[in-house]
C-alpha cells in the first residue's frame, strides 16, 4: 500500500497483511519510505519550504525502472526512483507557498514528466528527459487542475480540473514539449451553484477504457469511448461518497481502496484510516494524517 502521509511528511510503503499500521511499535510494517529532507539529492529543490503537505504518489514503469512520482502542495514535484530514492527529475514550483500547488505528477514515454498546479490552474510538461534538474516546460491553463493520466492507447494526457475532464496532445521535441487541448467534457453538477470540484483521477486497473474521477460530490468512472460518466461499478454504493481524496482498484482481486477526510485530526483533510471495498474493510495508521492511498501496482 502506498500511502501519501502528511503529518509525518512521509511517502510509505506499507506492508498490506497488517490492518493496524505502527511503524514507532512495530518498524518492520513500513517497506520503504521517502523524504526529502535531509537528502542531499533534493537540496537544491529546498525541500524545507517545498515539501509541505505531500499531496501526490503513484508507482509508475519507465523503461524498465520503478518510480515514485510525488508532488507537495508548496512547490516540490518529483520522479524518484524505486528503491534506491535516487532522483531521476525534480523541480520546485515556487517553494515555499502554495502559490502553484502541485497536485499530481505523470511521467511520459518519452521521459517527460507533467504536473498538474491546482491553485496556478496550470498542466505543465517538463522536459524532464533532459536530465534531473530540467526546467524547461511547456503550460496549458486549467482551473483547478488536479490530476493525470497518461492514455498510452489513445497517446493524450488526460487532466481533472474544477469543471472539467480534458485531455492534451502532446507535440514539438522532447527538449521542447508542446500541449494543446484536444477534448473536454464537463464533469457531474454536484451541489447546485458550487463547482463540481474535480479531484482524483487514475486508470480503473481491472477495466481498460475507463477511468476513476472523484469530485467533491462523488465517486464516478469515465467510460471513454461511451464519453460518459457512471456509477455502474461493483460496490458503488459504498464507494461513491463525497470528498474521496483517492481511489483505485488492484486488478488481480477487484478491491478497491479509497480514502475521504476523517474529522477531529489536525487538518481537516487528513484520515488516519484507509477504506477497502469488496470486501469492507479498514487499514488505520497510528498517528497517521493520510492524504492519499493506492494499491502499489507498477504499470
Amino acid at each position: 500500500m502506498l500511502l501519501t502521509e502528511q503529518a509525518s511528511q512521509r511517502i510509505l510503503v506499507l506492508d498490506p497483511r497488517r490492518r493496524h499500521w505502527d511503524p514507532e511499535s512495530r518498524p518492520s510494517v513500513v517497506r520503504w519510505q521517502f523524504s526529502p529532507l535531509g537528502d542531499r539529492r533534493y537540496k537544491d529543490l529546498r525541500p524545507g519550504d517545498s515539501w509541505v503537505y505531500p499531496s501526490e504518489s503513484k508507482v509508475r514503469r519507465h523503461k524498465g525502472r520503478t518510480y515514485v512520482l510525488t508532488t507537495a502542495s508548496f512547490g516540490f514535484a518529483a520522479v524518484v526512483d524505486y528503491p534506491s530514492g535516487k532522483r531521476y527529475w525534480g523541480a520546485a514550483i515556487g517553494p515555499g507557498d502554495d502559490h502553484f500547488n502541485p497536485h499530481s505528477a505523470e511521467i511520459l514515454p518519452d521521459g517527460n514528466v507533467a504536473v498538474a498546479c491546482s491553485t496556478g490552474a496550470q498542466v505543465r510538461l517538463y522536459a524532464a528527459s533532459r536530465g534531473p534538474r530540467a526546467s524547461r516546460f511547456a503550460d496549458a491553463e486549467l482551473k483547478g487542475a488536479h490530476g493525470l493520466h497518461w492514455d498510452g492507447a489513445r497517446e493524450v494526457l488526460w487532466a481533472i480540473g474544477d469543471d472539467e475532464l480534458v485531455t492534451y496532445a502532446v507535440g514539438g521535441t522532447r527538449a521542447r514539449p508542446t500541449l494543446k487541448r484536444r477534448f473536454s467534457v464537463g464533469l457531474p453538477v454536484g451541489t447546485p451553484g458550487k463547482t463540481p470540484g474535480g479531484h482524483d483521477l487514475f486508470p480503473v486497473a481491472g477495466r481498460p477504457g475507463r477511468l476513476w474521477v472523484t469530485t467533491n460530490a462523488s465517486v464516478f468512472q469515465y467510460d471513454i469511448g461511451g464519453e460518459v460518466f457512471v456509477q455502474d461499478f461493483a460496490g458503488a454504493e459504498a464507494i461513491a461518497r463525497k470528498s474521496v481524496k483517492a481511489v483505485g482498484d488492484d486488478p488481480r482481486t477487484g478491491q478497491v481502496v479509497s480514502t475521504v477526510p476523517e474529522s477531529g485530526l489536525e487538518e481537516t483533510w487528513w484520515t488516519t484510516k484507509v477504506s477497502v471495498h469488496r470486501p469492507r474493510g479498514e487499514y488505520e495508521l497510528v498517528n497517521g494524517g493520510i492524504y492519499k492511498a493506492r494499491w502499489f501496482l507498477p504499470r
